[in-house]
């Protein structure tokens, strides 16, 4: 009873994290799809190449900054990566079951070993900085 109790808290958990970041992703994708082409003074927005921290970033830096980001390539640019965050979402959305699963670590279908596969042989890692043989007692004394 204990182990499916934790096994559903954890398809849950991994549940609600998917569909938090396709909620996060459908946001950002739409706000930042719209918003540099929205009309100014819509909804209590101001323009795209108006607002108060562009302002703000112009006045310390100089007013070029305002006319690059007023323009329509980085309009444009700005555009294309809410595209890209809707389009994550969608994939996100159609592909609910295998994120989950990637989540609970159940990603590769366990398989079992056939009668006549060879074991695989292991090796005796060491770390890069130790030798095999390195005790206190072999150091040299100068």
């Amino acid at each position: 009873m204990e182990n499916s109790d934790v096994k559903f808290r954890s398809s849950l958990s991994a549940r609600l994290s998917v569909v938090f970041y396709i909620i996060l992703c459908f946001e950002i994708g739409v706000f930042l799809t719209v918003l540099p082409w929205w009309p100014q003074g819509m909804w209590g927005l101001s323009d795209w190449g108006n607002n108060y921290f562009l302002l703000y970033a112009a006045r310390k830096t100089g007013q070029g900054l305002q006319t690059v980001v007023a323009s329509g390539w980085v309009r444009g640019a700005v555009t294309g990566v809410g595209l890209l965050n809707l389009g994550i979402a969608f994939w996100e959305i159609f592909h609910f079951n295998q994120t989950v699963r990637a989540l609970d670590g159940q990603t590769a279908p366990r398989v079992r070993p056939t009668e006549n596969a060879t074991q695989a042989t292991t090796t005796d890692h060491v770390p890069d900085h130790e030798r095999e043989n390195d005790s206190p007692n072999n150091a040299r004394e100068l």
